[in-house]
Protein backbone atom coordinates (compact mmCIF):
# COMPACT_ATOMS: atom_id res chain seq x y z
CA UNK A 1 0.00 0.00 0.00
CA UNK A 2 0.73 3.54 -0.66
CA UNK A 3 0.81 6.87 1.87
CA UNK A 4 1.61 9.35 0.13
CA UNK A 5 -0.02 13.11 0.32
CA UNK A 6 1.12 14.00 -3.34
CA UNK A 7 -1.63 12.19 -5.51
CA UNK A 8 0.71 12.70 -8.76
CA UNK A 9 3.57 10.77 -6.77
CA UNK A 10 1.12 8.08 -5.47
CA UNK A 11 0.05 7.55 -9.25
CA UNK A 12 3.46 7.37 -10.90
CA UNK A 13 4.66 4.73 -8.11
CA UNK A 14 1.30 2.66 -8.58
CA UNK A 15 2.25 2.20 -12.12
CA UNK A 16 5.76 1.49 -11.84
CA UNK A 17 5.11 -0.79 -9.34
CA UNK A 18 1.60 -2.57 -11.13
CA UNK A 19 3.71 -2.66 -14.40
CA UNK A 20 6.46 -4.96 -11.83
CA UNK A 21 3.60 -7.70 -11.04
CA UNK A 22 2.89 -5.91 -7.46
CA UNK A 23 -0.89 -5.13 -6.57
CA UNK A 24 -1.23 -1.93 -4.88
CA UNK A 25 -4.60 -2.72 -2.51
CA UNK A 26 -5.00 1.01 -0.41
CA UNK A 27 -3.75 3.88 -1.63
CA UNK A 28 -3.80 7.19 1.74
CA UNK A 29 -2.67 10.88 1.97
CA UNK A 30 -2.19 11.18 5.69
CA UNK A 31 -0.74 8.84 8.52
CA UNK A 32 -3.68 8.04 10.02
CA UNK A 33 -5.60 7.11 7.04
CA UNK A 34 -2.67 5.14 6.44
CA UNK A 35 -2.56 3.27 9.75
CA UNK A 36 -5.93 2.91 9.35
CA UNK A 37 -5.07 1.25 5.82
CA UNK A 38 -2.74 -1.10 6.71
CA UNK A 39 -4.66 -2.32 9.74
CA UNK A 40 -7.85 -3.24 7.24
CA UNK A 41 -5.37 -4.86 4.40
CA UNK A 42 -2.51 -6.43 6.00
CA UNK A 43 -0.20 -5.63 2.89
CA UNK A 44 3.01 -7.42 1.99
CA UNK A 45 4.76 -3.89 2.27
CA UNK A 46 3.79 -0.50 3.01
CA UNK A 47 5.35 2.38 1.39
CA UNK A 48 5.21 5.76 3.04
CA UNK A 49 6.43 9.32 2.76
CA UNK A 50 8.42 10.60 5.32
CA UNK A 51 6.85 14.46 5.27
CA UNK A 52 3.43 13.12 4.93
CA UNK A 53 0.27 15.07 6.95
CA UNK A 54 0.80 13.52 10.63
CA UNK A 55 3.81 12.21 10.31
CA UNK A 56 4.80 9.23 7.81
CA UNK A 57 7.97 8.01 10.70
CA UNK A 58 4.88 8.13 13.47
CA UNK A 59 2.72 5.96 11.21
CA UNK A 60 5.73 3.75 10.82
CA UNK A 61 6.21 2.66 14.01
CA UNK A 62 2.12 2.19 14.79
CA UNK A 63 2.33 -0.17 12.13
CA UNK A 64 5.44 -1.67 12.74
CA UNK A 65 3.67 -1.67 15.99
CA UNK A 66 0.48 -3.14 14.98
CA UNK A 67 1.47 -5.30 12.22
CA UNK A 68 4.53 -6.68 12.77
CA UNK A 69 4.10 -9.40 9.39
CA UNK A 70 3.82 -5.83 6.96
CA UNK A 71 7.41 -4.57 5.89
CA UNK A 72 7.60 -0.46 6.32
CA UNK A 73 9.78 1.17 3.40
CA UNK A 74 10.05 5.19 3.99
CA UNK A 75 10.19 7.59 0.34
CA UNK A 76 11.36 10.77 0.98
CA UNK A 77 13.48 13.27 -0.46
CA UNK A 78 15.41 14.41 2.53
CA UNK A 79 18.73 12.92 2.86
CA UNK A 80 18.66 14.36 6.84
CA UNK A 81 20.51 11.92 8.99
CA UNK A 82 17.78 12.27 11.61
CA UNK A 83 14.77 11.36 9.21
CA UNK A 84 17.13 8.18 8.67
CA UNK A 85 18.17 7.55 12.06
CA UNK A 86 13.97 8.06 13.59
CA UNK A 87 12.84 5.90 10.51
CA UNK A 88 14.94 2.73 11.11
CA UNK A 89 14.16 3.53 15.02
CA UNK A 90 10.63 3.09 14.04
CA UNK A 91 11.32 -0.02 12.80
CA UNK A 92 11.17 0.58 8.74
CA UNK A 93 12.91 -2.11 6.21
CA UNK A 94 14.38 0.19 4.47
CA UNK A 95 14.91 4.12 3.12
CA UNK A 96 14.65 5.25 -0.37
CA UNK A 97 14.73 8.60 -2.05
CA UNK A 98 12.35 9.61 -4.14
CA UNK A 99 14.78 11.02 -7.27
CA UNK A 100 15.99 7.38 -7.56
CA UNK A 101 15.62 5.33 -10.79
CA UNK A 102 11.93 4.21 -10.52
CA UNK A 103 12.94 1.69 -12.03
CA UNK A 104 14.68 0.55 -9.04
CA UNK A 105 11.88 0.58 -7.23
CA UNK A 106 10.36 -3.12 -7.49
CA UNK A 107 13.70 -4.82 -7.20
CA UNK A 108 14.50 -2.74 -4.09
CA UNK A 109 10.54 -4.16 -2.17
CA UNK A 110 11.78 -7.26 -3.78
CA UNK A 111 14.61 -7.38 -1.42
CA UNK A 112 12.95 -6.08 1.23
CA UNK A 113 10.36 -9.09 1.04
CA UNK A 114 13.27 -11.65 1.13
CA UNK A 115 14.84 -10.18 4.17
CA UNK A 116 16.95 -7.24 2.92
CA UNK A 117 17.48 -3.75 3.85
CA UNK A 118 16.85 -1.11 1.40
CA UNK A 119 18.93 1.92 1.28
CA UNK A 120 20.46 3.86 -1.49
CA UNK A 121 24.18 3.60 -1.83
CA UNK A 122 24.63 7.40 -1.04
CA UNK A 123 22.89 6.67 2.19
CA UNK A 124 25.37 3.88 3.25
CA UNK A 125 28.28 5.84 3.77
CA UNK A 126 26.76 8.71 5.79
CA UNK A 127 24.90 5.65 7.89
CA UNK A 128 28.32 4.19 8.94
CA UNK A 129 30.16 7.31 9.49
CA UNK A 130 27.19 8.63 11.75
CA UNK A 131 26.86 5.43 13.29
CA UNK A 132 29.90 5.29 14.46
CA UNK A 133 30.16 8.75 15.76
CA UNK A 134 26.80 7.53 17.75
CA UNK A 135 28.64 4.98 19.18
CA UNK A 136 31.13 7.11 20.47
CA UNK A 137 29.03 9.74 21.79
CA UNK A 138 26.64 6.98 23.26
CA UNK A 139 24.90 7.73 26.59
CA UNK A 140 26.76 6.47 30.00
CA UNK A 141 26.17 3.16 31.39
CA UNK A 142 27.17 2.53 35.23
CA UNK A 143 28.68 -0.60 36.01
CA UNK A 144 26.48 -1.73 38.54
CA UNK A 145 23.01 -0.93 37.24
CA UNK A 146 23.52 -0.06 33.29
CA UNK A 147 21.05 1.42 31.45
CA UNK A 148 18.51 -0.35 29.52
CA UNK A 149 19.19 -0.24 25.27
CA UNK A 150 16.14 2.00 25.23
CA UNK A 151 16.57 4.22 27.94
CA UNK A 152 20.39 4.81 26.30
CA UNK A 153 18.72 5.79 23.57
CA UNK A 154 16.36 8.18 25.18
CA UNK A 155 19.43 9.90 27.12
CA UNK A 156 21.13 9.76 23.77
CA UNK A 157 18.73 11.59 22.17
CA UNK A 158 18.12 14.14 25.49
CA UNK A 159 21.56 15.08 25.16
CA UNK A 160 21.18 15.82 21.45
CA UNK A 161 18.73 18.37 22.46
CA UNK A 162 15.78 16.89 21.13
CA UNK A 163 12.20 17.52 23.77
CA UNK A 164 10.54 14.52 25.27
CA UNK A 165 7.61 14.72 22.62
CA UNK A 166 10.14 14.49 19.54
CA UNK A 167 12.07 11.94 21.34
CA UNK A 168 9.04 9.68 21.61
CA UNK A 169 8.10 10.35 18.30
CA UNK A 170 11.39 9.44 16.89
CA UNK A 171 11.39 6.20 18.95
CA UNK A 172 8.02 5.41 18.30
CA UNK A 173 7.09 5.08 21.87
CA UNK A 174 4.80 7.57 23.73
CA UNK A 175 5.39 10.87 25.71
CA UNK A 176 4.49 8.86 28.97
CA UNK A 177 6.70 5.80 28.17
CA UNK A 178 9.65 8.69 28.02
CA UNK A 179 8.62 9.77 31.08
CA UNK A 180 9.03 6.38 32.61
CA UNK A 181 12.72 5.85 31.06
CA UNK A 182 13.76 9.32 32.26
CA UNK A 183 12.75 8.47 35.65
CA UNK A 184 15.08 5.15 35.42
CA UNK A 185 17.15 7.20 33.73
CA UNK A 186 17.95 9.65 36.62
CA UNK A 187 17.87 6.83 39.75
CA UNK A 188 20.34 4.81 37.88
CA UNK A 189 22.64 7.39 37.27
CA UNK A 190 22.12 9.02 40.16
CA UNK A 191 21.24 12.24 39.03
CA UNK A 192 19.15 15.27 40.79
CA UNK A 193 16.73 15.39 37.61
CA UNK A 194 16.36 14.98 33.71
CA UNK A 195 18.66 17.79 33.02
CA UNK A 196 21.58 16.40 35.33
CA UNK A 197 21.34 13.32 33.47
CA UNK A 198 21.87 15.22 30.36
CA UNK A 199 24.27 17.05 31.83
CA UNK A 200 26.09 13.86 32.43
CA UNK A 201 25.70 12.17 29.61
CA UNK A 202 27.11 15.09 27.68
CA UNK A 203 30.10 15.31 29.78
CA UNK A 204 31.00 11.65 29.36
CA UNK A 205 30.89 11.99 25.50
CA UNK A 206 33.00 14.86 25.64
CA UNK A 207 30.13 17.64 24.66
CA UNK A 208 30.86 20.01 27.42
Amino acid sequence: MLGDDHAAMRRGVRAVLEDAGFEVVAEARDAAGTVEAALRERPDVCLLDVRMPGDGIAAAAQIVRNVPDTHVVMLSVSLEEDDVFAALRAGASGYLLKDMDPQRLPLAIRGVLDGEAALPRKLTAQLIAEYRGRSRRRAPRTPGDPLTEREAEVLDLLADGRPPAETARRLGISPVTVRRHVSEIVRKLQAADRDDAVRIAREARGDG
